[in-house]
């Protein structure tokens, strides 16, 4: 009787070190990515995102964008845009990919044009708006957790656009990152 528990003990720590190496087998399966998009710093920008995968398929995730510079010709000066990511590559969490978004905004007011000089203007106060888009991109893994991605992507303001001089929002990145 003692050797059948002692048997049976002994199978069942065999199988559950059988399913830890099967989890750890599959480089590709960690769950959180940070990436820093590099066209952002070209714009003197800083656009970084955080995404936690659900699965081997979808994920969620937010981007945060700052423009770093007063120049006015830029007139987006942050947001936050969390989104959901639907991904059709074979790998874990990789190839093509489309996502659904929405963004939380500031952007400059509408610029008031002088009659006597077309090239002076004043601007009105900053807006804060929300708007709802899609996404598509691509994006590569490493086994060590290096990752490039590729994505560009549109939406509509919902609330203020009408005190802007925009009417949609967009984004677009060539980013690296880490998968851990």
């Amino acid at each position: 009787m003692k050797k059948n528990h002692l048997l049976l003990i002994i199978l069942f720590a065999f199988s559950c070190a059988k399913a830890q190496n099967e989890i750890e087998s599959n480089p590709y399966q960690k769950n959180n990515d940070i990436t820093i998009n590099a066209i952002a710093a070209f714009n003197e920008s800083l656009n970084i995102s955080y995404e936690r995968h659900l699965n081997a398929k979808s994920s969620i995730g937010i981007y945060y964008y700052q423009v770093l510079t007063t120049d006015t010709s830029n007139d987006m000066n942050y947001s936050v845009s969390p989104y959901y990511r639907r991904y059709f590559g074979k790998k874990y969490a990789s190839g093509w990919f489309a996502e659904g978004f929405g963004m939380l905004t500031s952007i400059d007011g509408k610029k008031v044009y002088t009659s006597e000089n077309p090239s002076t203007y004043t601007e009105n106060s900053d807006v804060i708006d929300f708007a709802l888009g899609v996404n598509g991109g691509w994006k590569w893994v490493s086994k060590s957790g290096f990752l490039l991605e590729a994505n560009i992507g549109y939406g509509a303001l919902l609330f203020n656009a009408n005190k802007t001089d925009h009417n949609m929002v967009m984004k677009f990145g060539l980013s690296a990152g880490y998968r851990f």
